[in-house]
């Protein structure tokens, strides 16, 4: 997924100066940004006031939207680095494309899981035979600094670990949930679930008290920790939980995001991660002049182009304001 805002802030993230040692209720409102020909997506992180979430640096959301007689998501071949994306989807079909070749059709429930690492660029589309409606979230995770330079890969899981109880259904997309464990590859403590809640659901599910944890509704309005929390809205709930309460009166779910607080600080632009605005520079110049990123086949349509650098110097500086 791609940030497509043609004048990107930059963002500084990382840090453990604003965690919260405690449980907390901090709902994140979405803000609109329009994502290639017709998709408008909710972006919940990064916001003002909440960078990141464990290693989890950028969600989007989207959805559902009526594609029947429209091209759907189309996102152009772009780049990647220090970061992993993840590809989540509720309805419809993704198709995506990256340099490394792979060509992966992404359905509802299976995960499409793209490690960038030193360098990669890949492209996402809504297939021309697709689904009438098109619902799902994106996300991107920060690699940690030892592990930012690795090779790029891709990894497509079409069946993941699902954990179950009475009014209760959670697919496991990263980490671990209730003794079990994600396929996907992880390089920092996180862990993502997809959670289906029935009518009248009353559960309690099971968390790390050293994580900080966020609740990202997909459908239906839950009642997350006595919290009312409706579809495309996030809530921050922060550390020192061992179970969190759901309840929903009509059938609905949402993602569970958590992890490890991030200590180490580090500096987002538009689809970049990475520790100094000197690296940043140079991943929008070797992109610009065609080195680095390989090439995405397949695309029918030109490469983004990056936006132009800021004005001033783009340093991190953490979790502080």
């Amino acid at each position: 997924m791609s940030n497509l805002d043609v004048r990107p802030k930059p963002v500084a993230c990382g840090g453990r100066d604003d965690v919260a040692g405690g449980p907390v209720h901090e709902l994140l409102p979405p803000r609109q940004v329009p994502l290639g020909e017709s998709t408008v997506v909710r972006r919940l992180l990064p916001s003002l006031g909440r960078r990141m979430v464990g290693a989890w640096c950028f969600v989007d959301h989207y959805g559902p939207d009526d594609i029947t007689d429209q091209p759907g998501m189309q996102v152009p071949p772009h780049p990647h680095i220090g970061l992993q994306t993840v590809s989540w989807l509720h309805g419809g079909e993704v198709l995506h494309r990256d340099s490394l070749g792979s060509l992966q059709t992404i359905r509802p429930k299976q995960l499409g899981l793209m490690t960038a690492g030193r360098a990669i660029s890949h492209s996402e589309e809504s297939p021309r035979a697709h689904s009438p409606v098109l619902h799902g979230a994106q996300l991107w995770v920060a690699l940690p600094d030892v592990h930012r330079h690795t090779d790029p890969r891709w990894e497509f899981h079409a069946d993941l670990p699902v954990v179950t109880a009475p009014g209760f259904t959670a697919a496991l997309l990263l980490g671990d949930l209730d003794g079990a464990a994600s396929p996907g590859t992880t390089f920092t403590p996180i862990m993502g679930a997809d959670i289906t809640l029935d009518e009248g659901a009353d559960v309690r599910v099971p968390v790390e008290p050293d994580f900080e944890y966020a609740a990202l509704t997909m459908s239906g309005v839950l009642d997350i920790d006595g919290e009312r929390v409706e579809p495309g809205s996030m809530l921050y709930l922060g550390c020192g939980r061992r179970e969190l309460r759901v309840r929903a009166d009509e059938a609905g779910g949402f993602v569970l995001l958590g992890g490890e607080p991030f200590a180490e600080k580090l500096v987002m632009w538009w689809n970049f991660i990475a520790r100094a605005g000197e690296e940043i520079a140079q991943a929008r110049e070797d992109w610009m002049t065609g080195d680095r990123f390989g090439t995405v086949h397949g695309y029918d349509g030109a490469r983004l182009a990056a936006p132009a650098m800021p004005p001033t110097p783009l340093k991190p500086r953490g979790r502080t304001r």
